[in-house]
């Protein structure tokens, strides 16, 4: 080997001894977390709050998602539950919101909450009841436009949960078009994988009909059918969600930040689906 390829053989050696690290880093900064949304533990959620999060980040997860009771909390239990995310490791990016929430005054409660656990995004569950035509539908996306007005000067972001209603055509057209159409493109669209399956649409092409609005997803597997191992009670992977085609649309197109897995309920205990849900999640992408 002559002195000069020796040279660029030590240099090229070095070059990727310090840039193998950063992009390493770079590569865990950019990808999407996998979270959980914490219905799927909620009763032991219910009995002992503390115990339960410090379990689910023992199995792996890097992030949870509180849902509605948690906009009960006085501020200084709030200051106690961000104090165990970060001692556990874990972030809480989101909340999962009812409608009554998106009004001025219980806005400014969400907001305070959130801030105070590191969540970003605010999300509304549902629309709530009575919201069956499409001018009702127009009235939710209005209260979503002002939510956005109103959360991006802190740096923060409302968003919008589906179910199968959402994907259930009104007059020809859905509510989640409505939805998609007449707010602003802040207005994060949070999509339940599973429900928009179970009402027989297309989930990877709605992803990319919303570039960059898919920011979290909720990952619920379905399979049609009666029984306990059928609909919503299947495990990630076991239904007919195509996962591997959602989550390349998802991360190419969708601007994708976190998943959460949801379960509503399995033939095993809920600690051990959650598990279970986490070791295929990972597998699918080995």
């Amino acid at each position: 080997m002559s002195y000069v390829q020796s040279s660029l053989s030590r240099r090229s050696f070095l070059a990727a001894a310090v840039t193998t690290p950063f992009v390493a880093a770079l590569s865990a900064a950019t990808r999407p977390m996998v979270g959980l949304e914490l219905f799927s533990v909620r009763q032991d959620l219910a009995r002992d709050l503390f115990g339960t999060v410090r379990t689910v980040a023992k199995t792996g997860y890097e992030a949870v998602e509180f849902f509605s009771p948690y906009y009960q909390w006085e501020p200084s239990y709030a200051r106690q539950v961000r104090q165990l995310l970060d001692d556990v490791g874990m972030k809480a990016p989101s909340t999962h919101n009812s409608a009554d929430v998106f009004t001025p005054e219980g806005l400014k409660k969400a907001i305070d909450l959130n801030v105070t656990l590191g969540s970003t995004l605010i999300v509304m569950a549902s629309a709530g009841r009575g919201v069956t035509t499409l001018d009702d539908w127009k009235r939710v996306a209005d209260r979503l436009a002002a939510a956005a007005e109103t959360l991006r000067p802190l740096g923060m972001a409302a968003g919008f949960h589906n179910h199968q209603t959402e994907f259930t055509p009104i007059q020809g057209t859905r509510p989640i078009d409505v939805l998609a159409k007449q707010t602003p493109r802040d207005v994060v669209l949070q999509f339940d994988v599973g429900t928009c399956v179970d009402a027989g649409q297309d989930p990877v092409a709605w992803i990319k009909a919303n570039p960059g609005r898919i920011k979290s997803l909720h990952c619920k597997d379905w399979a049609p059918g009666e029984g306990p191992d059928k609909g919503y009670h299947v495990l990630t992977g076991e239904g007919v969600v195509p996962w591997k085609e959602i989550r390349a649309a998802a991360e190419a197109v969708g601007g994708v930040e976190t998943y959460l897995i949801e379960q509503e309920g399995s033939r095993f205990t809920p600690f051990e689906t959650i598990e279970k849900c986490l070791a295929t999640w990972k597998g699918m992408a080995s």
